[in-house]
């Protein structure tokens, strides 16, 4: 087990204050920079500030949950900080969610408000109508049909949001935010991050990067509603006084990236695999000055050892692995700044403030080298399930480590490997999936008598998602048909790629799917 301190000042109410201080000290300088729309820390400070007294403006108070859905923009990080700043916790919701998944977490959260913008904002109505109650929707550029309006006539304009500013005292161990995962059966819960585990997210990096405030330059392609793009590409920078260069996922190119790093003498990066895999594969891969990187890492997937090494070959720059869950806050190990310098194919050692340990089947401690859990505790780590106790009593040990299911190792000098996931969930392009969400949606199709999703290896995106399907004998379904299906109801990242109609799935004993032999192709067609 490793232990490690952490300073008393990383408990000190509202987890707002820490950016002031930046903003205090880094007032002038550019802080979040998107296709030219700038904004510097005091200017973000200030209008966050604004916004805070305009949400209570209109009607949201302490505890109300507001839910953002937008994609990457300046605005997700303006309404993040308000929020903060008014006590009212965010819930950070992926843009590419279908009315469905939007009804399930607005309705789960109980949120009171929806940030939306105008691309999106079709679907946050038709959401809307599943679910208890009247959520303010909240509209950034504000641009509303006719029909929208009749519709949602309490829509309220973003730009309105402009009241006294705001800054409400709250506890450590008040909710800042709540962002959502799924547990191994695949219903997603909202993850309770305090304003202690945002604060301890904020600052356990630190010590690991030796670029001082004016030579932070972080480039941020992630999405903003995923914990590791807000919390470790985007808030930890603005925090330490640095710059954010913000891109929307939804737009990567490889080539845009490459121009931006060296146009702008980027010196942080971080992506998942899928996003480096299409770097090093692209025929202007050398073409780009990239001497500006000091710190690049990796996180979400596996790095194939092949295209590590490629990226370090020409970018110059050593590229390392992270891990970490939303249930953390973000990270608890990245391989920079380890004792030893990296270790290909480990994710480094814990970051300050993590305690880790690695058990066996029964909870005892197992030696370096073996394999196990991997449990960690920190004052960053999540208190519990949003309004799920046994959910939440099931997730942590007695001695208050949190199970991360994740099957891992680690050696006489305290670096880990992450060898597998102990449940079936797949991870692909960075993206978690779990197989019952989408198994749940075909088995909703009228030809579809059972159906199980599994992962399986791909080149570029690590893993991707294949289903086996059965089907009513006289059925005339087609692999098109479902895979339209499963877009009309999940997120694009979520459908499988492939769709394998079978005679029966193979079953245990007990009437549980084998997915290791799904895996393996081990059944007829």
């Amino acid at each position: 087990m490793t232990r490690q301190s952490f300073p008393a000042e990383a408990t000190a109410g509202n987890v707002a204050r820490l950016y002031d201080e930046s903003a205090e000290n880094r007032g002038d300088a550019l802080a979040l920079e998107m296709y030219g729309d700038e904004y510097s820390h005091a200017a973000l400070r200030d209008r966050s500030a604004r916004i805070a007294g305009g949400l209570r403006d209109v009607g949201l108070r302490l505890d109300d949950r507001i839910a953002i859905f937008l994609h990457n923009r300046p605005e997700v990080v303006l309404v993040a900080l308000a929020a903060f700043r008014a006590g009212t916790p965010f819930v950070p919701m992926n843009p590419q969610f279908t009315p469905r998944e939007i009804a399930g977490q607005v309705g789960d959260s109980g949120a009171a408000a929806v940030v939306t913008e105008p691309s999106l904002l079709d679907r946050v109505a038709d959401a809307l109508e599943l679910v208890d109650g009247t959520p303010t929707i909240i509209l950034v550029d504000e641009d509303r049909s006719d029909d929208l309006v009749d519709r949602r006539p309490d829509t309220v304009a973003f730009e309105s949001l402009d009241g006294d500013p705001v800054l409400v005292e709250r506890e450590d161990d008040d909710v800042a935010m709540q962002p959502y995962t799924s547990g191994t059966t695949g219903e997603p819960k909202g993850v309770l991050l305090t304003h202690r585990n945002v604060r301890a997210q904020s600052l356990i990096g630190f010590e690991r990067t030796a670029l001082p405030p004016e030579e932070e330059r972080f480039l941020s392609v992630l999405p903003l509603a995923h914990i590791a793009g807000f919390i470790n590409r985007t808030w930890q920078p603005l925090v330490r006084g640095g710059t954010v260069f913000l891109r929307d996922p939804t737009e990567w190119d490889p080539v845009t990236t490459m121009e931006t790093i060296e146009a702008e003498r980027i010196t942080k990066f971080g992506a998942v695999t899928a996003m480096y895999v299409d770097i090093v594969n692209h025929d202007r891969f050398g073409e780009y000055d990239l001497s500006s990187l000091r710190e690049v890492m990796e996180g979400g997937d596996r790095m194939p050892t092949a295209v590590q090494k490629r990226f370090e070959e020409v970018a110059g720059v050593e590229l390392f692995e992270a891990y970490g869950l939303t249930e953390t806050g973000g990270g608890t190990h990245v391989g920079f700044g380890s004792t030893f310098g990296p270790r290909p194919g480990t994710i480094g050692q814990p970051l300050r403030a993590t305690d880790c340990k690695i058990v066996d089947e029964v909870g005892r401690e197992v030696a370096p080298g073996e394999t196990g859990e991997l449990l960690v505790r920190g004052p960053h780590v999540t208190p519990g399930y949003h309004e799920r106790p046994a959910e939440t009593a099931e997730a942590f040990t007695e001695d208050g480590y949190f199970r991360t299911g994740d099957v891992a190792r680690r050696d006489a000098d305290n670096y880990y490997e992450v060898v597998d996931r102990k449940s079936d969930v797949i991870v692909t392009a960075g993206y978690t999936v779990y197989p019952r969400e989408v198994e749940d949606v075909l088995h909703e199709h009228d030809a579809v008598v059972d159906a199980a999703v599994v992962g399986v290896p791909d080149e570029r995106r690590t893993t991707t998602i294949e289903a086996y399907v059965v089907v009513e004998d006289d059925a005339t379904v087609t692999e098109g048909e479902l895979k339209a299906y499963c877009l009309e109801h999940v997120a694009p990242y979520k459908h499988p790629r492939e769709i394998r109609f079978v005679e029966r799935l193979p079953r245990t004993y007990n009437g549980k799917v084998r997915r290791v032999a799904l895996r393996e192709g081990a059944v007829s067609d």
